[in-house]
């Protein structure tokens, strides 16, 4: 049986266009500097809660709606769940760091909704 519960939200990442002058803007709204700066990623750990900024693009996509990545402790177990409920892979699992997948289904109404997995 698969942990069909989740731990709540635990990253929200922006798409930007310019990722400069989204830093600026980002830093002035939370009051703090990046915890990861580089030219594909910036996070900032506001309160407990993770907010990254990555270039618009990939996929072909523009900057858009920011997504809300959920904290699961089986992937592949809600993604079956998702799917069988009637959301739609947009990204399969893949690894971003040490020990932390994510991926993306979106709902029957096109919103994406993110999972992450860690350890």
């Amino acid at each position: 049986m698969t942990d069909s519960t989740t731990d709540g939200i635990a990253i929200v990442l922006c798409q930007v266009s310019d990722l400069a002058k989204a830093k600026a803007v980002y830093g002035a709204l939370l009051g703090i500097e990046p915890q990861h700066d580089a030219p594909y990623y910036v996070g900032y750990d506001a309160g407990g809660q993770h907010i990254g900024l990555v270039p618009a693009g990939d996929g072909g996509e523009g900057a858009g709606a920011p997504v809300a990545y959920w904290r699961v402790a089986d992937i592949e177990g809600k993604l079956a769940e998702l799917t069988g409920a009637g959301a739609v892979v947009k990204d399969p699992p893949r690894v971003v760091g040490p020990g932390r997948r994510v991926a993306t289904v979106t709902d029957p109404d096109g919103n994406v909704l993110g999972l992450v997995q860690d350890g």
